[in-house]
């Protein structure tokens, strides 16, 4: 395995006993947090393999519910970011789940209000690091560790080449592209690694494109 700095080896600054169990677990909530775009009224959080066994010694719940109030990991409210929501008046609630998991580190969160929901689930792959690998239905491949758009669309010819054509006209450089669909000619989504956070201008250019729907950018 080649890692491409110290950090990926030691881990990243963090309260918790555990990089894997609370920095990534912190990351996951916050990239659902970033997804939905706002507080959300309840979560449901599920947690399979290792981190169903171990969740509450680890600070595992702790830690997720930190990321879904847009917490960074060294953050030191993250200590009492249950009590927090309860105050915020966040429905939370955990559920151990038993069904064999992708991966032993591996959460799915449920978010929502009355305006919409958002199912997530991530996984935590040790150092700190994630990966999100599905997103309300649709498998993905995101890291979370870089800029990225999420672009949802009618599955038709030319889509993906028209936001292909945009990001190449303002010199944005691509690390890392994926489609999934769960059916032919029905929605699907665009998951766009890109190596520099994008302007709001670009986002709102990629909305007006054709046979797209939705464009959610997530910063680094």
């Amino acid at each position: 395995m080649k890692y491409r700095s110290v950090f990926d080896i030691i881990g990243p600054i963090m309260i918790g006993p555990s990089s894997s169990h609370t920095a990534g677990a912190v990351r996951i909530g916050k990239v659902a947090r970033n997804l939905f775009g706002r507080k959300p009224a309840w979560a449901d959080i599920f947690f399979y393999g290792s981190f169903a066994e171990t969740y509450k010694g680890h600070g595992t719940d702790v830690a997720i519910v930190g990321g879904l109030l847009n917490f960074d990991t060294f953050d030191e409210r993250m200590k009492t970011s249950l009590h927090i929501a309860k105050q915020e008046g966040i429905r939370i609630t955990f559920h151990e789940e038993e069904a064999i998991p992708p991966h032993p580190n591996t959460a799915k969160i449920r978010i929502g209000d009355e305006k919409g929901e958002l199912e997530l689930v991530g996984i935590s792959i040790g150092g700190g690091k994630i990966e999100i690998i599905e997103l309300n239905g649709f498998e993905l491949k995101l890291s979370g560790h870089h800029p990225a758009l999420l672009i949802m669309h009618n599955d038709r010819y030319g889509a993906i080449a028209g936001v292909a054509n945009v990001l190449a006209k303002y010199a944005i450089n691509i690390g890392h592209m994926e489609v999934s669909r769960k059916e032919k000619g029905k929605q699907a989504l665009m998951t766009i690694e890109v190596d520099q956070n994008i302007d709001d201008a670009i986002v709102e250019q990629l909305k007006t494109l054709p046979h797209i729907i939705d464009v959610t950018k997530i910063v680094e």
